[in-house]
Protein backbone atom coordinates (compact mmCIF):
# COMPACT_ATOMS: atom_id res chain seq x y z
CA UNK A 1 0.00 0.00 0.00
CA UNK A 2 1.38 3.46 -1.15
CA UNK A 3 1.57 6.08 1.58
CA UNK A 4 -0.63 8.30 -0.20
CA UNK A 5 -3.57 5.05 0.10
CA UNK A 6 -2.72 4.72 3.94
CA UNK A 7 -3.94 8.19 4.27
CA UNK A 8 -7.18 7.82 3.05
CA UNK A 9 -7.41 4.88 4.90
CA UNK A 10 -6.90 5.85 8.54
CA UNK A 11 -9.99 8.07 8.80
CA UNK A 12 -11.85 5.27 7.36
CA UNK A 13 -11.10 3.22 10.07
CA UNK A 14 -11.53 5.66 12.78
CA UNK A 15 -14.95 5.86 11.56
CA UNK A 16 -15.42 2.52 11.72
CA UNK A 17 -14.48 1.99 15.05
CA UNK A 18 -16.17 5.24 16.56
CA UNK A 19 -19.33 3.72 15.29
CA UNK A 20 -18.49 0.34 16.69
CA UNK A 21 -18.73 2.18 19.84
CA UNK A 22 -21.72 3.82 20.00
CA UNK A 23 -23.26 0.75 19.00
CA UNK A 24 -22.05 -1.11 21.76
CA UNK A 25 -23.05 2.16 24.16
CA UNK A 26 -26.54 1.95 22.86
CA UNK A 27 -26.69 -2.15 23.72
CA UNK A 28 -25.69 -1.22 27.05
CA UNK A 29 -28.39 1.07 27.86
CA UNK A 30 -30.99 -0.61 26.50
CA UNK A 31 -30.37 -3.60 29.25
CA UNK A 32 -30.31 -1.08 32.49
CA UNK A 33 -34.17 0.48 31.87
CA UNK A 34 -36.32 -1.71 33.11
CA UNK A 35 -40.21 -2.31 31.45
CA UNK A 36 -42.27 -0.28 34.44
CA UNK A 37 -45.57 -1.54 32.80
CA UNK A 38 -44.26 -5.20 33.82
CA UNK A 39 -44.08 -4.23 37.22
CA UNK A 40 -47.51 -3.38 38.12
CA UNK A 41 -49.12 -4.81 40.85
CA UNK A 42 -51.85 -7.27 39.88
CA UNK A 43 -54.78 -5.06 41.24
CA UNK A 44 -53.61 -2.13 39.22
CA UNK A 45 -52.91 -0.79 35.48
CA UNK A 46 -50.42 0.87 33.59
CA UNK A 47 -51.01 4.36 32.63
CA UNK A 48 -49.11 6.61 29.92
CA UNK A 49 -48.57 10.22 31.81
CA UNK A 50 -46.76 12.83 30.18
CA UNK A 51 -44.97 10.16 28.14
CA UNK A 52 -44.05 8.14 31.05
CA UNK A 53 -45.53 4.69 32.25
CA UNK A 54 -47.29 4.69 35.78
CA UNK A 55 -48.97 1.98 37.28
CA UNK A 56 -52.11 3.01 39.35
CA UNK A 57 -54.03 0.94 41.91
CA UNK A 58 -57.60 -0.19 40.36
CA UNK A 59 -60.75 1.33 41.53
CA UNK A 60 -61.70 -0.03 45.42
CA UNK A 61 -57.87 -0.26 46.32
CA UNK A 62 -55.36 1.79 47.05
CA UNK A 63 -51.34 1.37 47.34
CA UNK A 64 -48.25 2.45 45.11
CA UNK A 65 -49.73 0.44 42.15
CA UNK A 66 -46.54 -1.84 41.73
CA UNK A 67 -45.58 -3.17 45.00
CA UNK A 68 -49.01 -3.47 46.65
CA UNK A 69 -52.49 -2.21 45.96
CA UNK A 70 -55.22 -3.30 48.72
CA UNK A 71 -58.44 -2.92 49.29
CA UNK A 72 -60.63 0.54 50.17
CA UNK A 73 -63.65 0.26 52.40
CA UNK A 74 -65.41 2.40 51.23
CA UNK A 75 -68.40 1.77 53.81
CA UNK A 76 -66.29 3.87 56.72
CA UNK A 77 -67.68 7.11 55.97
CA UNK A 78 -71.04 5.98 56.91
CA UNK A 79 -74.09 4.14 54.99
CA UNK A 80 -76.02 6.99 54.38
CA UNK A 81 -73.08 9.47 53.05
CA UNK A 82 -72.45 6.63 50.51
CA UNK A 83 -75.20 4.83 49.63
CA UNK A 84 -78.36 7.26 50.82
CA UNK A 85 -80.76 7.51 53.96
CA UNK A 86 -82.45 4.52 55.22
CA UNK A 87 -79.74 2.27 54.10
CA UNK A 88 -76.82 -0.34 55.09
CA UNK A 89 -73.71 -0.51 53.18
CA UNK A 90 -71.81 -3.61 53.07
CA UNK A 91 -67.95 -3.63 51.59
CA UNK A 92 -66.56 -6.18 49.03
CA UNK A 93 -63.06 -7.21 47.92
CA UNK A 94 -62.46 -3.68 45.77
CA UNK A 95 -66.34 -2.72 45.53
CA UNK A 96 -69.30 -2.57 47.74
CA UNK A 97 -72.97 -2.52 47.94
CA UNK A 98 -76.15 -0.97 48.96
CA UNK A 99 -79.20 -2.64 50.83
CA UNK A 100 -82.26 -0.79 52.27
CA UNK A 101 -83.21 -1.57 55.93
CA UNK A 102 -86.30 -3.14 57.01
CA UNK A 103 -89.38 -1.05 55.85
CA UNK A 104 -88.15 0.03 53.17
CA UNK A 105 -87.23 -1.09 48.93
CA UNK A 106 -84.74 0.15 46.91
CA UNK A 107 -86.62 2.07 43.81
CA UNK A 108 -84.93 -0.05 41.55
CA UNK A 109 -86.89 -3.11 42.64
CA UNK A 110 -83.47 -5.14 43.12
CA UNK A 111 -82.54 -6.23 46.95
CA UNK A 112 -79.03 -4.47 46.24
CA UNK A 113 -77.63 -1.10 44.23
CA UNK A 114 -74.57 0.98 43.87
CA UNK A 115 -75.93 4.20 44.39
CA UNK A 116 -74.11 5.77 41.16
CA UNK A 117 -77.41 4.89 38.87
CA UNK A 118 -79.61 7.11 41.20
CA UNK A 119 -81.22 4.20 43.09
CA UNK A 120 -82.58 5.12 46.60
CA UNK A 121 -84.63 3.61 49.43
CA UNK A 122 -88.08 4.12 49.62
CA UNK A 123 -90.49 3.76 52.48
CA UNK A 124 -92.94 0.72 52.39
CA UNK A 125 -96.61 0.96 53.34
CA UNK A 126 -96.97 -1.78 55.06
CA UNK A 127 -101.05 -1.22 55.56
CA UNK A 128 -101.66 -1.74 51.90
CA UNK A 129 -101.87 -5.28 53.18
CA UNK A 130 -105.29 -6.55 53.92
CA UNK A 131 -105.78 -7.55 57.33
CA UNK A 132 -102.00 -6.52 59.04
CA UNK A 133 -103.41 -5.80 61.86
CA UNK A 134 -106.31 -8.25 62.31
CA UNK A 135 -110.29 -7.62 62.96
CA UNK A 136 -111.49 -4.32 64.89
CA UNK A 137 -108.36 -2.63 63.93
CA UNK A 138 -107.03 0.27 61.49
CA UNK A 139 -102.99 0.18 59.98
CA UNK A 140 -101.47 3.52 60.40
CA UNK A 141 -98.25 3.70 58.18
CA UNK A 142 -94.90 5.00 59.45
CA UNK A 143 -91.74 6.09 57.69
CA UNK A 144 -90.47 2.94 57.91
CA UNK A 145 -92.50 0.80 59.64
CA UNK A 146 -96.60 0.84 60.72
CA UNK A 147 -98.98 1.07 63.80
CA UNK A 148 -102.27 -0.72 64.71
CA UNK A 149 -105.02 1.10 66.30
CA UNK A 150 -108.11 -0.37 67.39
CA UNK A 151 -111.52 0.75 65.25
CA UNK A 152 -113.78 3.55 66.89
CA UNK A 153 -115.59 1.84 69.78
CA UNK A 154 -112.65 -0.83 70.27
CA UNK A 155 -109.87 -0.53 72.66
CA UNK A 156 -106.78 -2.58 73.85
CA UNK A 157 -107.42 -4.51 76.58
CA UNK A 158 -104.00 -3.20 78.26
CA UNK A 159 -105.03 0.01 77.73
CA UNK A 160 -102.72 1.11 75.35
CA UNK A 161 -103.37 3.30 72.06
CA UNK A 162 -101.81 1.61 69.68
CA UNK A 163 -99.85 -2.23 68.99
CA UNK A 164 -97.39 -4.07 66.28
CA UNK A 165 -98.16 -7.86 65.57
CA UNK A 166 -94.86 -9.12 65.35
CA UNK A 167 -96.45 -12.05 65.78
CA UNK A 168 -98.08 -11.72 69.25
CA UNK A 169 -101.63 -12.15 69.23
CA UNK A 170 -103.74 -8.93 70.10
CA UNK A 171 -107.00 -7.88 69.79
CA UNK A 172 -109.40 -5.33 70.19
CA UNK A 173 -112.45 -5.89 72.29
CA UNK A 174 -115.56 -3.84 71.92
CA UNK A 175 -116.21 -1.25 74.56
CA UNK A 176 -119.21 -1.14 77.18
CA UNK A 177 -120.63 1.65 78.47
CA UNK A 178 -122.57 -0.15 81.46
CA UNK A 179 -125.76 0.47 82.53
CA UNK A 180 -126.91 4.05 81.60
CA UNK A 181 -126.49 7.29 84.14
CA UNK A 182 -129.70 7.55 86.19
CA UNK A 183 -130.92 11.17 85.81
CA UNK A 184 -133.12 12.99 88.27
CA UNK A 185 -136.36 13.61 88.22
CA UNK A 186 -136.33 11.40 84.94
CA UNK A 187 -136.40 7.70 84.00
CA UNK A 188 -134.69 5.92 80.62
CA UNK A 189 -137.99 5.53 78.50
CA UNK A 190 -135.77 3.58 75.50
CA UNK A 191 -132.19 2.00 75.66
CA UNK A 192 -130.76 0.60 72.67
CA UNK A 193 -128.02 -1.27 74.04
CA UNK A 194 -124.97 -0.12 76.03
CA UNK A 195 -122.19 -0.92 73.17
CA UNK A 196 -120.52 1.98 71.40
CA UNK A 197 -122.98 4.18 69.49
CA UNK A 198 -126.09 2.85 71.51
CA UNK A 199 -128.61 5.17 72.71
CA UNK A 200 -130.58 5.95 75.84
CA UNK A 201 -133.68 8.08 75.99
CA UNK A 202 -134.86 9.89 78.64
CA UNK A 203 -138.28 11.23 80.19
CA UNK A 204 -139.50 13.56 82.70
CA UNK A 205 -141.30 11.81 85.50
CA UNK A 206 -145.03 12.07 85.82
CA UNK A 207 -145.90 16.26 87.13
CA UNK A 208 -142.20 17.74 85.81
CA UNK A 209 -140.98 19.00 82.52
CA UNK A 210 -137.91 19.37 80.48
CA UNK A 211 -136.21 22.32 81.23
CA UNK A 212 -133.12 22.25 79.77
CA UNK A 213 -130.54 19.68 78.52
CA UNK A 214 -130.90 16.98 76.26
CA UNK A 215 -132.83 14.08 76.16
CA UNK A 216 -131.05 11.52 74.81
CA UNK A 217 -127.36 10.17 75.77
CA UNK A 218 -124.68 8.25 73.48
CA UNK A 219 -122.08 5.40 74.28
CA UNK A 220 -118.95 6.90 73.39
CA UNK A 221 -115.77 5.32 71.82
CA UNK A 222 -113.87 6.15 75.45
CA UNK A 223 -117.08 3.64 76.97
CA UNK A 224 -118.46 6.58 78.76
CA UNK A 225 -122.05 7.59 77.97
CA UNK A 226 -122.24 11.37 76.59
CA UNK A 227 -125.20 13.93 76.56
CA UNK A 228 -127.10 13.01 80.21
CA UNK A 229 -127.44 16.40 81.34
CA UNK A 230 -131.16 16.39 80.96
CA UNK A 231 -133.09 19.15 83.60
CA UNK A 232 -136.43 18.24 84.81
CA UNK A 233 -138.70 20.44 86.78
CA UNK A 234 -141.52 20.32 88.68
CA UNK A 235 -144.50 21.71 86.82
CA UNK A 236 -145.81 24.74 88.75
CA UNK A 237 -148.88 26.97 87.42
CA UNK A 238 -148.41 29.88 90.20
CA UNK A 239 -151.34 31.06 91.71
CA UNK A 240 -155.42 30.09 89.89
CA UNK A 241 -156.81 32.80 88.26
CA UNK A 242 -159.18 35.38 90.04
CA UNK A 243 -163.17 35.13 88.93
CA UNK A 244 -164.86 38.48 89.76
CA UNK A 245 -167.54 38.14 92.20
CA UNK A 246 -166.54 34.73 93.05
CA UNK A 247 -164.67 33.00 96.36
CA UNK A 248 -162.06 30.73 95.80
CA UNK A 249 -161.72 27.52 97.44
CA UNK A 250 -157.86 26.71 97.48
CA UNK A 251 -155.35 24.81 99.30
CA UNK A 252 -151.97 26.72 97.86
CA UNK A 253 -150.95 23.84 95.93
CA UNK A 254 -149.98 24.88 92.67
CA UNK A 255 -148.14 21.58 91.19
CA UNK A 256 -149.64 18.99 88.36
CA UNK A 257 -153.61 18.31 89.10
CA UNK A 258 -153.89 20.86 91.14
CA UNK A 259 -157.83 21.98 91.85
CA UNK A 260 -158.91 25.22 92.74
CA UNK A 261 -163.08 25.33 93.03
CA UNK A 262 -165.03 28.77 93.15
CA UNK A 263 -168.48 30.08 94.50
CA UNK A 264 -170.27 32.81 93.93
CA UNK A 265 -170.40 35.65 96.26
CA UNK A 266 -173.90 37.17 97.38
CA UNK A 267 -175.96 39.14 95.41
CA UNK A 268 -174.77 36.82 92.14
CA UNK A 269 -175.74 33.53 90.83
CA UNK A 270 -173.55 31.09 88.85
CA UNK A 271 -173.19 30.95 85.63
CA UNK A 272 -170.83 28.11 83.24
CA UNK A 273 -170.28 24.34 82.92
CA UNK A 274 -167.73 23.80 85.92
CA UNK A 275 -166.88 26.06 88.77
CA UNK A 276 -163.19 24.60 89.08
CA UNK A 277 -159.92 24.68 87.24
CA UNK A 278 -157.24 22.52 87.31
CA UNK A 279 -153.28 22.93 87.19
CA UNK A 280 -152.07 20.93 83.76
CA UNK A 281 -149.20 20.00 81.89
CA UNK A 282 -148.61 23.26 80.02
CA UNK A 283 -147.69 24.65 83.56
CA UNK A 284 -151.11 26.54 83.30
CA UNK A 285 -154.28 27.02 85.36
CA UNK A 286 -157.07 25.69 82.79
CA UNK A 287 -159.59 28.20 81.67
CA UNK A 288 -163.23 27.68 82.74
CA UNK A 289 -166.52 29.10 81.42
CA UNK A 290 -167.77 29.97 85.43
CA UNK A 291 -169.28 33.25 85.81
CA UNK A 292 -170.87 34.83 88.32
CA UNK A 293 -173.61 37.31 87.45
CA UNK A 294 -175.25 39.90 88.90
CA UNK A 295 -178.87 38.75 89.98
CA UNK A 296 -180.50 42.55 89.44
CA UNK A 297 -179.08 45.94 88.57
CA UNK A 298 -176.97 45.18 85.36
CA UNK A 299 -177.38 43.52 82.60
CA UNK A 300 -176.54 43.57 78.78
CA UNK A 301 -172.84 44.85 79.37
CA UNK A 302 -170.85 45.03 76.39
CA UNK A 303 -168.02 46.68 74.18
CA UNK A 304 -168.49 48.92 71.60
CA UNK A 305 -166.33 50.91 69.28
CA UNK A 306 -163.19 48.70 71.41
CA UNK A 307 -162.69 51.16 74.15
CA UNK A 308 -166.52 52.16 75.39
CA UNK A 309 -168.59 50.19 78.06
CA UNK A 310 -172.35 50.48 78.28
CA UNK A 311 -175.05 48.81 80.15
CA UNK A 312 -178.75 48.86 81.08
CA UNK A 313 -179.93 49.30 84.48
CA UNK A 314 -182.46 47.90 86.14
CA UNK A 315 -186.49 48.95 86.00
CA UNK A 316 -186.68 49.32 89.49
CA UNK A 317 -183.57 52.06 89.04
CA UNK A 318 -184.82 54.34 85.59
CA UNK A 319 -184.04 57.81 86.11
CA UNK A 320 -181.94 57.59 89.94
CA UNK A 321 -178.67 58.96 90.00
CA UNK A 322 -176.29 56.21 90.76
CA UNK A 323 -172.56 56.49 91.05
CA UNK A 324 -170.28 53.74 89.71
CA UNK A 325 -166.57 52.28 90.41
CA UNK A 326 -164.51 51.40 87.90
CA UNK A 327 -161.22 49.56 88.46
CA UNK A 328 -159.55 48.84 85.47
CA UNK A 329 -156.27 46.24 85.45
CA UNK A 330 -154.57 45.90 82.19
CA UNK A 331 -151.45 44.07 80.89
CA UNK A 332 -149.76 42.67 77.83
CA UNK A 333 -148.77 39.39 77.13
CA UNK A 334 -145.67 39.73 75.83
CA UNK A 335 -144.69 42.26 77.77
CA UNK A 336 -144.40 41.35 81.57
CA UNK A 337 -143.07 44.56 82.70
CA UNK A 338 -146.07 46.44 81.92
CA UNK A 339 -148.93 46.85 84.05
CA UNK A 340 -152.23 49.28 84.81
CA UNK A 341 -154.26 49.56 87.53
CA UNK A 342 -156.54 52.64 87.66
CA UNK A 343 -159.80 53.37 89.47
CA UNK A 344 -162.33 56.36 88.85
CA UNK A 345 -165.97 57.03 89.47
CA UNK A 346 -168.67 58.48 87.39
CA UNK A 347 -172.36 59.30 88.60
CA UNK A 348 -175.36 59.41 85.93
CA UNK A 349 -178.68 58.84 86.05
CA UNK A 350 -179.21 57.48 82.45
CA UNK A 351 -181.18 54.30 81.71
CA UNK A 352 -178.38 53.17 79.50
CA UNK A 353 -174.76 54.57 80.94
CA UNK A 354 -172.09 54.71 78.22
CA UNK A 355 -168.47 55.27 78.95
CA UNK A 356 -165.44 55.41 76.98
CA UNK A 357 -162.22 54.49 78.07
CA UNK A 358 -158.47 55.85 77.58
CA UNK A 359 -156.91 52.47 77.03
CA UNK A 360 -153.09 51.69 75.44
CA UNK A 361 -153.01 50.08 71.97
CA UNK A 362 -151.82 46.23 71.78
CA UNK A 363 -153.21 45.49 75.63
CA UNK A 364 -155.71 43.58 77.71
CA UNK A 365 -157.83 44.83 80.19
CA UNK A 366 -160.12 43.98 82.94
CA UNK A 367 -162.65 46.39 83.92
CA UNK A 368 -164.71 46.06 86.81
CA UNK A 369 -167.76 48.18 87.12
CA UNK A 370 -168.93 48.48 90.97
CA UNK A 371 -172.34 49.99 92.10
CA UNK A 372 -172.07 52.15 94.93
CA UNK A 373 -174.74 51.14 96.84
CA UNK A 374 -175.77 49.06 99.73
CA UNK A 375 -175.29 45.81 97.86
CA UNK A 376 -172.10 47.09 96.04
CA UNK A 377 -172.49 44.70 92.76
CA UNK A 378 -169.81 44.28 90.76
CA UNK A 379 -170.04 42.88 87.07
CA UNK A 380 -166.86 42.70 84.74
CA UNK A 381 -165.86 42.36 80.87
CA UNK A 382 -162.69 42.03 79.06
CA UNK A 383 -161.35 44.67 76.73
CA UNK A 384 -158.65 43.48 73.67
CA UNK A 385 -157.00 46.95 72.30
CA UNK A 386 -155.77 46.23 68.69
CA UNK A 387 -152.18 48.08 68.09
CA UNK A 388 -153.10 51.12 66.18
CA UNK A 389 -150.64 52.20 63.41
CA UNK A 390 -147.48 54.28 65.61
CA UNK A 391 -147.51 58.05 65.47
CA UNK A 392 -146.23 59.52 62.05
CA UNK A 393 -142.64 60.54 62.10
CA UNK A 394 -141.72 63.87 63.17
CA UNK A 395 -139.44 65.06 60.66
CA UNK A 396 -137.80 67.95 59.13
CA UNK A 397 -138.20 67.61 55.48
CA UNK A 398 -134.94 68.52 53.40
CA UNK A 399 -134.57 69.36 49.86
CA UNK A 400 -130.89 69.82 48.35
CA UNK A 401 -129.13 69.55 45.32
CA UNK A 402 -125.86 68.13 44.74
CA UNK A 403 -124.72 66.44 47.90
CA UNK A 404 -126.39 64.23 50.67
CA UNK A 405 -127.88 66.05 53.72
CA UNK A 406 -126.99 65.03 56.98
CA UNK A 407 -130.42 64.18 58.42
CA UNK A 408 -131.79 64.45 62.19
CA UNK A 409 -133.68 61.43 63.70
CA UNK A 410 -136.18 62.91 66.32
CA UNK A 411 -138.17 60.44 68.60
CA UNK A 412 -141.95 59.80 68.17
CA UNK A 413 -144.01 59.77 71.29
CA UNK A 414 -144.83 56.18 72.57
CA UNK A 415 -148.65 56.69 72.25
CA UNK A 416 -150.63 54.30 70.18
CA UNK A 417 -148.69 51.48 71.46
CA UNK A 418 -145.16 50.19 71.63
CA UNK A 419 -142.98 51.66 68.95
CA UNK A 420 -140.42 48.83 68.53
CA UNK A 421 -137.87 50.60 65.15
CA UNK A 422 -137.07 52.99 63.34
CA UNK A 423 -136.14 52.59 59.48
CA UNK A 424 -134.59 55.35 57.02
CA UNK A 425 -135.51 53.84 53.28
CA UNK A 426 -134.04 55.17 50.10
CA UNK A 427 -135.60 55.22 46.89
CA UNK A 428 -135.78 56.43 43.48
CA UNK A 429 -137.16 59.91 44.01
CA UNK A 430 -140.19 58.62 40.44
CA UNK A 431 -141.08 55.73 42.90
CA UNK A 432 -141.97 58.48 45.84
CA UNK A 433 -145.91 59.12 44.85
CA UNK A 434 -146.23 55.14 44.29
CA UNK A 435 -144.89 54.81 47.92
CA UNK A 436 -147.32 52.56 50.16
CA UNK A 437 -145.34 52.57 53.90
CA UNK A 438 -146.92 49.10 54.93
CA UNK A 439 -146.18 47.44 51.46
CA UNK A 440 -142.30 47.93 51.17
CA UNK A 441 -140.54 44.78 51.56
CA UNK A 442 -137.92 45.47 54.33
CA UNK A 443 -135.01 45.19 50.72
CA UNK A 444 -131.40 45.69 52.37
CA UNK A 445 -128.54 47.43 49.42
CA UNK A 446 -127.12 44.18 48.23
CA UNK A 447 -130.52 42.28 47.26
CA UNK A 448 -130.91 41.94 43.44
CA UNK A 449 -133.99 44.72 43.23
CA UNK A 450 -132.69 47.67 45.43
CA UNK A 451 -131.83 49.48 41.79
CA UNK A 452 -135.29 49.39 41.11
CA UNK A 453 -137.51 49.40 44.13
CA UNK A 454 -134.68 51.03 46.74
CA UNK A 455 -133.24 49.50 49.87
CA UNK A 456 -133.06 50.39 53.92
CA UNK A 457 -130.44 52.14 54.43
CA UNK A 458 -130.90 52.04 58.51
CA UNK A 459 -132.97 50.05 61.11
CA UNK A 460 -132.42 51.45 64.83
CA UNK A 461 -134.17 49.77 67.84
CA UNK A 462 -136.51 52.35 69.39
CA UNK A 463 -134.80 52.39 72.60
CA UNK A 464 -131.74 52.70 71.06
CA UNK A 465 -132.98 55.94 69.40
CA UNK A 466 -131.76 59.48 71.06
CA UNK A 467 -133.85 62.48 70.42
CA UNK A 468 -131.94 64.48 67.08
CA UNK A 469 -129.59 62.08 66.48
CA UNK A 470 -127.71 62.45 63.62
CA UNK A 471 -127.60 60.36 60.58
CA UNK A 472 -125.04 60.92 57.75
CA UNK A 473 -126.72 59.32 54.10
CA UNK A 474 -124.27 57.27 52.44
CA UNK A 475 -121.34 56.96 55.13
CA UNK A 476 -120.69 53.19 54.42
CA UNK A 477 -121.95 51.70 57.64
CA UNK A 478 -124.36 48.84 58.52
CA UNK A 479 -127.15 50.03 60.87
CA UNK A 480 -128.93 47.00 62.51
CA UNK A 481 -128.14 44.34 59.60
CA UNK A 482 -128.85 46.95 57.00
CA UNK A 483 -126.14 48.83 54.77
CA UNK A 484 -126.33 52.59 54.79
CA UNK A 485 -124.57 52.55 50.88
CA UNK A 486 -123.44 55.59 49.06
CA UNK A 487 -125.47 57.14 47.12
CA UNK A 488 -125.12 56.88 43.42
CA UNK A 489 -123.47 60.06 41.45
CA UNK A 490 -126.47 62.21 38.97
CA UNK A 491 -129.37 59.67 40.52
CA UNK A 492 -132.27 61.56 42.84
CA UNK A 493 -133.50 60.23 45.78
CA UNK A 494 -136.27 60.50 48.10
CA UNK A 495 -135.86 59.22 51.71
CA UNK A 496 -138.43 58.04 54.06
CA UNK A 497 -138.55 57.92 57.74
CA UNK A 498 -140.65 54.73 59.03
CA UNK A 499 -141.95 53.58 62.44
CA UNK A 500 -142.61 49.99 63.13
CA UNK A 501 -144.43 48.59 66.09
CA UNK A 502 -144.64 44.93 66.69
CA UNK A 503 -146.92 43.55 69.32
CA UNK A 504 -148.57 39.73 69.58
CA UNK A 505 -147.67 38.84 66.08
CA UNK A 506 -149.29 42.17 64.77
CA UNK A 507 -147.02 45.05 62.91
CA UNK A 508 -148.14 48.27 62.57
CA UNK A 509 -146.44 51.20 60.95
CA UNK A 510 -146.26 55.36 59.38
CA UNK A 511 -144.30 56.68 56.81
CA UNK A 512 -142.95 60.88 56.55
CA UNK A 513 -140.97 61.91 53.27
CA UNK A 514 -138.06 63.21 54.95
CA UNK A 515 -135.49 64.28 51.90
CA UNK A 516 -135.37 64.87 47.99
CA UNK A 517 -131.97 64.45 46.85
CA UNK A 518 -131.37 65.96 43.61
CA UNK A 519 -128.64 66.48 40.86
CA UNK A 520 -125.98 64.81 42.86
CA UNK A 521 -122.63 65.54 41.89
CA UNK A 522 -118.91 64.65 42.58
CA UNK A 523 -117.80 65.83 46.18
CA UNK A 524 -115.04 68.31 46.81
CA UNK A 525 -113.08 65.20 47.30
CA UNK A 526 -113.37 64.17 43.89
CA UNK A 527 -112.74 66.98 42.30
CA UNK A 528 -109.68 68.31 44.19
CA UNK A 529 -108.12 64.37 43.06
CA UNK A 530 -108.72 65.62 39.70
CA UNK A 531 -107.66 68.65 39.61
CA UNK A 532 -104.30 67.37 41.09
CA UNK A 533 -104.47 64.57 38.52
CA UNK A 534 -104.46 67.38 35.92
CA UNK A 535 -101.69 69.52 37.33
CA UNK A 536 -99.51 66.83 37.38
CA UNK A 537 -100.16 66.10 33.78
CA UNK A 538 -99.57 69.37 32.86
CA UNK A 539 -96.58 69.46 34.76
CA UNK A 540 -95.18 66.53 33.29
CA UNK A 541 -95.74 67.73 30.10
CA UNK A 542 -93.64 71.17 30.74
CA UNK A 543 -90.86 68.86 32.49
CA UNK A 544 -90.28 67.21 29.05
CA UNK A 545 -90.54 70.59 27.29
CA UNK A 546 -88.09 71.85 29.33
CA UNK A 547 -85.51 68.67 29.34
CA UNK A 548 -85.82 68.63 25.71
CA UNK A 549 -84.96 72.93 25.66
CA UNK A 550 -82.45 72.46 28.20
CA UNK A 551 -80.29 69.90 25.85
CA UNK A 552 -80.68 72.12 22.85
CA UNK A 553 -79.62 75.21 24.77
CA UNK A 554 -76.84 73.58 27.29
CA UNK A 555 -76.34 76.59 29.49
CA UNK A 556 -77.78 79.55 27.94
CA UNK A 557 -80.63 79.12 29.83
CA UNK A 558 -80.46 79.75 33.37
CA UNK A 559 -84.08 79.67 35.01
CA UNK A 560 -86.44 77.15 35.10
CA UNK A 561 -89.44 78.41 33.58
CA UNK A 562 -91.69 74.53 33.41
CA UNK A 563 -90.83 74.35 37.14
CA UNK A 564 -92.35 78.07 37.63
CA UNK A 565 -95.30 77.37 35.25
CA UNK A 566 -96.08 73.82 37.14
CA UNK A 567 -96.38 75.45 40.33
CA UNK A 568 -98.77 78.36 39.43
CA UNK A 569 -100.80 76.00 37.61
CA UNK A 570 -101.36 73.72 40.87
CA UNK A 571 -101.95 76.78 42.78
CA UNK A 572 -104.24 78.60 40.24
CA UNK A 573 -106.24 74.85 40.57
CA UNK A 574 -105.69 75.09 44.25
CA UNK A 575 -107.93 78.20 44.36
CA UNK A 576 -110.39 77.03 41.66
CA UNK A 577 -111.27 74.25 43.53
CA UNK A 578 -111.36 76.48 46.94
CA UNK A 579 -114.02 78.73 44.99
CA UNK A 580 -116.63 75.53 43.86
CA UNK A 581 -118.11 75.81 46.99
CA UNK A 582 -118.80 72.31 46.72
CA UNK A 583 -120.03 70.76 50.23
CA UNK A 584 -118.30 67.50 51.08
CA UNK A 585 -120.78 64.80 51.46
CA UNK A 586 -120.44 60.79 51.15
CA UNK A 587 -120.50 60.07 47.65
CA UNK A 588 -118.08 57.52 45.89
CA UNK A 589 -115.41 59.39 43.89
CA UNK A 590 -114.21 56.24 42.29
CA UNK A 591 -115.10 55.92 38.63
CA UNK A 592 -117.16 58.44 39.15
CA UNK A 593 -120.47 56.31 40.01
CA UNK A 594 -120.76 54.40 43.35
CA UNK A 595 -121.87 51.01 43.97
Amino acid sequence: MSPGGGRALGPLLLMLALLQCAGRRRAVVNRSVPDVCATCHIHATCHQIEGKSVCICNYGFVGNGRTHCQDKDECQIGASKICGNHTLCHNTHGSFYCVCLDGYRASNNNKTFIPNDGTNCTDIDECEESGLCGRNARCVNTEGSYKCYCSDGYKLENGERSFHPDGNIVSCKGVDCGAPPSVLNAHPASVSGTTYGSEVTYNCVHGYFIASGNQTAVCNAEGQWDGADLVCKEIDCGKPLLIPHAEMIWHNSTTLWSRAYYQCKEGYYFNGDRDFSECTIDQSWENITYICKEEELFSNLSVFNETCVRWQRKTGRLGVQETYTFHILGQRWDEKMFSEDAVFNITTSEDNPKVCLDLNSGSNYVVNITTISSTNITVSVTVAVQTKDPPFPDVEFVAVKGSAPLLRLRKAEDRNGPISLYQVIVLPLGLQSTFICDSFAAAAFFSNTTDVKGYVAAEFRAKDVADNMSIALGDRHYYGKFYNAPLKLGEEYCVFLRIISEWNKVRTQSCAVWAQIKNLSPTLQYMTAVGFGSVAAVCLILFLSFSAARSYLHNTVHSTPAALACEAVHLSATMDMAQTGITSSFLETENVSLL
